[in-house]
């Protein structure tokens, strides 16, 4: 694996929103064995300290759990002033928490929704705006924002999940090229359907995006995971792990919208719904 090109990396610090499970905690083990010192938050404080400790006598490195729940609108806020009250500077910032809920809109509960957009939209964007502006100070910072190759197409079932990935995406590149020159990177990572917590948290168990031999088989969050860490040292502006997600997020922007939209509703209704995270 490549090392982050940034000398003195034991002095460097990485915050990772999700880190409890999934990408995010594979993310927080990847950086550990770079050397990073990290800040691991979620809202299951419990699972943060084990991979802290683990983290901590493995590889030798600072580990701080901040144990917030994102969906909370002070959070962002409060991350950043305790963290600039100790005064660590955050070299890499991981906005790797979400939400899903798979159903119809019409039907699923407004305050399920919109604490989703609170996390996937506008805590990220706090985070990012906090982080970043020192970053640009400093001339020196990655940002890696986690969304998802259904950020290319619009998701019947899952229209506020699907439209917050199309923020993120959205959201990522812009950024990407107004820095150019600042010697900060963001990065948008879009995986496709993986086998991590998630699905059951959504109520996605029984899609066909989970169907471990099908065409959109679940990807391990190991490799998710190495991929996206891959891309943002290289400063790519969008990471996709795999030639099949690659291909499927090409060939959506090409089919008519019509057929993009059927396609969609017909793999989320092989799941069962309505169920909330």
């Amino acid at each position: 694996m490549t090392n982050i090109p940034q000398s003195g990396a034991a002095t460097k610090w990485v915050l990772i929103t999700g880190a409890s499970s999934g990408i995010g905690y594979e993310l927080s083990k990847i950086f550990a064995r770079q050397g990073y010192n990290l800040i691991l938050v979620s809202r299951n404080e419990e699972a943060l300290q084990k991979l802290a400790t683990d983290l901590r006598t493995r590889h030798d490195v600072l580990a701080r759990v901040i144990a917030k729940d994102l969906a909370a609108p002070n959070s962002p806020q409060e991350i950043y002033s305790q963290l600039q009250e100790e005064s660590i500077a955050v070299n890499v910032l991981v906005n790797c928490a979400g939400l899903g809920v798979l159903g119809k809109f019409s039907e699923t509960d407004l305050s399920t929704q919109l604490r989703m957009i609170q996390v996937n939209v506008v805590a990220l964007t706090e985070l990012t705006k906090l982080f970043l502006k020192d970053m640009v100070r400093r001339r020196e910072g990655r940002i890696l924002n986690v969304a998802s190759t259904a950020a290319f197409q619009p998701g019947p079932l899952m229209a506020v999940y699907y439209a917050t990935k199309a923020y993120v995406l959205s959201f990522s590149e812009a950024i990407f090229e107004e820095l150019q020159g600042s010697g900060v990177i963001v990065t948008a990572l879009c995986p496709g359907p993986t086998r991590t917590d998630f699905q059951n948290r959504a109520g996605l168990a029984e899609s066909k995006l989970f169907n471990p031999k099908g065409l959109l088989r679940p990807d391990e969050p190991l490799k998710v995971a190495e991929v996206g860490f891959e891309g943002m040292i290289h400063g790519e502006a969008i990471v996709i792990p795999g030639f099949r997600n690659k291909l499927l997020a090409s060939v959506v922007r090409i089919l008519p919208r019509k057929l993009v939209r059927k396609a969609a509703m017909k793999v989320h209704e092989s799941a069962h719904m309505p169920i909330s995270s």
